[in-house]
């Protein structure tokens, strides 16, 4: 049996850019990808702390080092600018694999790492 368990979170960043017009996606800086070991085009659950919005999009690399979460295309109506978020993704695990499992999970601070 498969069960579906966090695998990576990005506790408490805020909203940097919202941009409604973009294809779609949120933009997060590659340093803190790397470090809640999230790749590219990786499918994201963003929890809006602020509004309490949560949506699903995929990830992609923002600037490393520069601190970016941006919100892009429809989503932009869920996430402003300066709203604290929580990124997570999951993975499928075995039964007795997940019972093992720790998840990789980050407290930045100002959107950086300590």
């Amino acid at each position: 049996m498969q069960i579906e368990v966090l695998k990576s979170k990005i506790h408490r960043v805020t909203v940097t850019e919202a941009d409604l017009d973009y294809i779609g996606s949120i933009t997060i800086d590659e340093a803190l990808m790397e470090a809640a070991n999230i790749i590219e085009n990786e499918r994201v659950d963003v929890y809006n702390i602020t509004n309490g919005e949560r949506f699903s999009t995929y990830a992609i690399k923002g600037e490393r080092g520069s601190g970016v979460i941006g919100i892009n295309g429809a989503a932009a109506h869920k996430a402003l600018v300066g709203n604290l978020l929580i990124i997570a993704s999951y993975c499928q695990l075995d039964f007795e694999e997940a019972k093992k499992w720790h998840p990789t999970v980050i407290f930045p601070e100002n959107n950086k790492l300590k």
